[in-house]
C-alpha cells in the first residue's frame, strides 16, 4: 500500500480515509470520539480504543469513506 496522509496503521489494522467520499464525519467523531478527532491532527488515532470497537465503527460509516484491511503479520519460525 503506498503510504499517503489518509491511511493509518497499528499492529492488527490498517484504516484508509477517503475524503472524497466523506459527508458525515460527525458521526464517526460521536461515535468513538477517542479515535476519530475532528480537531486533532492526524484525526484517525488507532491507539485510543481496541481494534474490535474500531472496526464496528467503520461498519457503520455512512458514504463508505472509511475502510479497514486487517495487517499481515509474519511469523518467524525457529
Amino acid at each position: 500500500m503506498e503510504p499517503n496522509s489518509n491511511t493509518f496503521s497499528n499492529e492488527k489494522i490498517t484504516v484508509t480515509y477517503d475524503e472524497k467520499k466523506c459527508v458525515l464525519a460527525e458521526v464517526c467523531c460521536k461515535g468513538l470520539s477517542e479515535v476519530f478527532r475532528n480537531s486533532v491532527i492526524p484525526w484517525i488515532d488507532l491507539e485510543g480504543a481496541e481494534t474490535d470497537k474500531i472496526i464496528k465503527q467503520i461498519k457503520k460509516c455512512p458514504s463508505g469513506a472509511l475502510s479497514f484491511a486487517y495487517s499481515e503479520k509474519l511469523e518467524l519460525v525457529k
